[in-house]
């Protein structure tokens, strides 16, 4: 029998996906701006600043960064294994933290808890870290030094000790030993396949921090073809600025066409495309792993 809803909740619902239609607009409007504006003219953006659609299209954005192509396939390439290995080993090795952490009959994981959180208060700091990287551990030039100083994250590791603690009952792991499995199998093949929620929440984090790093290339990598993608963008908007001041104190900026207000713009989504697609495949995922256990029962 199908319940006929009142005409106050009939009217909530409209309100409801008014309201939210309108705020998800304001959400899109800035980056339609920026997709817009990266397929205008530099003088246009200048003259008339951003508008919804190109008043006067161009692509002299694009080809300024493509204009090397092989420098924004390096940086790519290694800006998608750096995020593809460093979310793999760092989803593997927190989350195998976070359940022996959350383990009852471990009687030191209070200890190791104190240790995880007291890092995230007080650091060595950034002279220490650097001189460990570069003179103890060999890392400066080396792709690893993109991957190994961010694989784990204390605020991760406590997020998934938690959400495991949650989301996997103490009786299925106890049912498990007693069929005989070990501890090995019981992570592979129970808890990792309940905390898939925690997983995609975490792996989006590091993602999203790793397509989005500049820093550690910034100050340890040498090799123009082993920088990130983030920083190759970051040196050509850099090199383009400077054409541009020294074409002004040459006083020839009429005769040097550099657009370097439109390239900021086609930089961004250069940069935001290829990861924007990865949301919508863990959004169920990531919504629940934000919320479970903020209630409880």
């Amino acid at each position: 029998m199908k319940v006929r809803e009142a005409k106050s909740t009939i009217l909530f619902n409209i309100l409801a996906y008014i309201i939210v239609g309108f705020i998800t607009l304001l959400c899109l409007l800035p980056f339609w701006l920026i997709v817009s504006g990266s397929f205008t003219s530099n003088q246009s953006i200048i003259l008339d600043g951003y508008r919804l659609f190109p008043q006067e299209f161009s692509l002299d954005a694009y080809k300024a960064i493509f204009k090397i192509p092989k420098g924004v396939i390096d940086a790519y390439s290694v800006t998608i294994f750096v995020t593809v290995a460093g979310t793999l080993s760092g989803l593997l090795l927190i989350s195998m933290g976070g359940y022996v952490l959350q383990r009852k009959d471990f009687r030191s994981r209070n200890k190791f808890s104190f240790f995880v959180y007291f890092t995230t208060l007080f650091q060595g700091g950034l002279i220490p870290w650097y001189i460990l990287l570069t003179n103890f551990l060999h890392l400066r030039d080396k792709i690893a030094v993109l991957i190994l100083p961010s694989i784990m994250s204390p605020f991760l590791i406590i997020l998934m000790k938690n959400f495991i603690k949650m989301s996997v009952p103490d009786e299925i792991i106890e049912s498990a030993k007693i069929d005989g499995a070990n501890d090995f199998r019981i992570y592979y093949s129970i808890v990792l396949n309940l905390s898939l929620p925690g997983l995609a929440t975490i792996g989006l984090f590091l993602g999203l921090h790793y397509w989005n790093d500049w820093f550690m290339s910034m100050l340890f990598i040498d090799t123009p073809s082993k920088y990130s993608l983030q920083f190759f963008l970051y040196n050509l908007l850099n090199g383009a600025e400077f054409l541009r001041n020294l074409s002004q104190g040459a006083g020839v900026y009429d005769s040097v066409a550099i657009p370097t207000e439109t390239t900021k713009l086609a930089m961004a989504v250069v940069a935001v495309g290829p990861i924007i697609f990865l949301y919508p495949f863990i959004q169920k995922y990531f919504v629940k792993g934000l919320t479970i256990g903020a209630v409880k029962g």
